[in-house]
């Protein structure tokens, strides 16, 4: 039970000190000394003046404390406190610093290329990494310093306060942190190569005065950073505050485009090498803004993740593509499937097969009409036992499953099969180039001869010219899809753009006929 109460007494004393330090509760202890010499006469008096300073040092209101509350949440792979610790924290060391006359600063530091170490390395190499990080970190900064774990592969750093902080000191305590952590770390056998990206902000120059304030301007340059690096610096400015408003704007009508029909499906075709036949369609998530219009996919896809709207997401294109197969049937058009993006919390959800049976009934459309697209690191780092048995289960009722950017997310050859694989699309990045160098072709000859040794089908992303087409077919690929084939369109028109490949197909089996003769 005592165990117990010590945190909670930490917690209250922590919170109390930060009550008391506010000027607004700092105003009224004229009032309180006043009073109690109004109720209870001098003896009153002396107590409260003997008493205020005793409570005002047990809860820390006297100090500007770098230290989070005892107490707080933990980072179970670190044993670093999470975020509403430092947020915590933070609103505490701010509100001192007015009477200390001292500063601080915040540093958010991001590992660069985190996902591409966890499909390399696996997931206990990870928390290798991280733990080694702030074991660097924490050589690098002071004792009073802070360190935090944020969400995915990111940390804070608050700065114990000082007299006098500017741009150029935590600039350069800032390349020192980077330089810490690109020493290669050994894992085993392994020489794992870590670089990080870093963003700041000085209290000072913090857009409000509060802690969470202060850490988002931190988080923001953090962004920016990120996107310029690997291994940039950004210090927070007004411009990128402008920035972010515009993304949150944007996350915050996402709901209301999805509910109204600003985010829908479209349509890119995919086509058999052997007959030039239409063999499918890719379906692809475009918002077109009403003012804006077409928002990149670069830009809203990940707002989708961060506002929790994935699952909606998915609902939507999951209905634009039942319908649009629907309406070609009625139309007489012959689409033979259509293929649908599924994230790994799509998969993760252990109701997927009957939700997808459900749809499929609905519009009275078979199981082999409905693609479900699958990224390789998906399947390349996937330990959740319910995705595995989803992918199987959608298997087995009948549904094709392709996966996706296949040679960037290193699976095994047993996951492939694991995963009930039906085609594996060749990502563009081995397309590219493919007629002017021959180490690409190389590269692409050897994954479509193991395809074909495992029974799979085969499909090539990013084709955007004839000849990458015909050598594509030359080699055994399968299908292909991109540019050179249609552009990602609207349903109203992809009826139009299926006669004209239709028209082609006939002119050019008109042209072999008469060779032939």
């Amino acid at each position: 039970m005592r165990g117990k109460l010590a945190p909670r007494a930490a917690i209250f004393f922590y919170r109390l000190g930060q009550g008391l330090r506010r000027p607004e509760n700092l105003a009224f202890l004229p009032a309180v000394t006043l009073a109690a010499f109004w109720l209870g006469g001098e003896a009153s008096l002396i107590l409260a003046a003997l008493g205020l300073p005793i409570l005002y040092l047990m809860s820390g209101a006297f100090k500007v404390d770098a230290r989070p509350p005892e107490g707080a949440a933990q980072d179970g792979t670190t044993g670093l406190i999470l975020r509403e610790g430092l947020v915590g924290a933070l609103d505490a060391i701010l509100a001192g610093l007015g009477q200390s006359g001292k500063s601080t600063a915040c540093l958010v530091i991001h590992l660069d290329d985190a996902r591409t170490l966890t499909d390399r390395h696996g997931h206990a190499a990870r928390g290798e990494v991280l733990r080694r990080t702030v074991e660097r970190m924490h050589d690098v900064l002071r004792g009073g310093d802070i360190v935090a774990r944020l969400e995915g592969d990111s940390f804070a750093v608050v700065l114990q306060p000082v007299a006098r902080i500017d741009l150029e000191s935590v600039l350069q305590l800032a390349t020192r942190l980077q330089q810490a952590l690109t020493v290669p770390i050994a894992i085993d056998a392994l020489r794992v190569h870590v670089s990080a990206s870093v963003g700041f902000c000085l209290a000072a120059r913090a857009p409000d005065k509060g802690g969470r304030d202060l850490l988002d301007a931190a988080e923001i340059a953090a962004k920016q950073a990120l996107a310029n690096g690997p291994g940039a610096v950004r210090a927070w400015s007004d411009s990128m505050q402008r920035a972010h408003s515009d993304r949150r704007s944007l996350r915050d009508q996402l709901e209301t485009a999805l509910g109204n029909g600003q985010v829908r499906p479209y349509f890119q075709p995919q086509i058999s090498t052997e007959t030039g036949a239409l063999s499918g369609f890719e379906a692809l998530a475009r918002w077109d803004h009403p003012e804006r219009g077409m928002i990149p996919t670069a830009e809203f896809l990940p707002l989708v993740a961060e506002a929790g709207l994935s699952e909606r997401l998915g609902e939507v294109m999951l209905f634009g593509a039942l319908t649009a197969l629907s309406e070609w049937d009625a139309k007489g058009l012959d689409v033979p499937s259509v293929a649908v993006n599924f994230t790994q919390e799509d998969l993760a959800n252990p109701h997927l097969p009957e939700r997808l049976q459900w749809e499929l009934d609905r519009f009275g459309l078979g199981a082999s009409r409905l693609t479900v697209e699958v990224l390789e690191t998906v399947v390349a780092g996937t330990e959740n036992d319910v995705v595995v048995r989803n992918l199987a289960a959608v298997s087995k009722m009948g549904c094709g499953i392709d996966l996706d950017d296949f040679g960037t997310g290193h699976a095994s050859l047993a996951a492939v099969r694991r995963f009930g694989v039906r085609r594996i699309k060749i990502d563009r990045s081995f397309v590219t180039r493919l007629e002017e160098e021959a180490e690409q072709r190389k590269m692409v000859a050897a994954i479509l001869s193991m395809a074909e040794q495992l029974g799979l089908e085969t499909l090539a992303e990013g084709v955007e010219s004839a000849a990458e087409h015909a050598l594509l077919a030359q080699l055994g690929c399968g299908h292909v899809q991109g540019f050179g084939i249609g552009k990602p369109m609207r349903f109203e028109i992809t009826d139009t753009w299926i006669a004209r490949h239709r028209a082609r197909q006939t002119a050019a089996m008109a042209r072999i006929g008469k060779r032939a003769g």
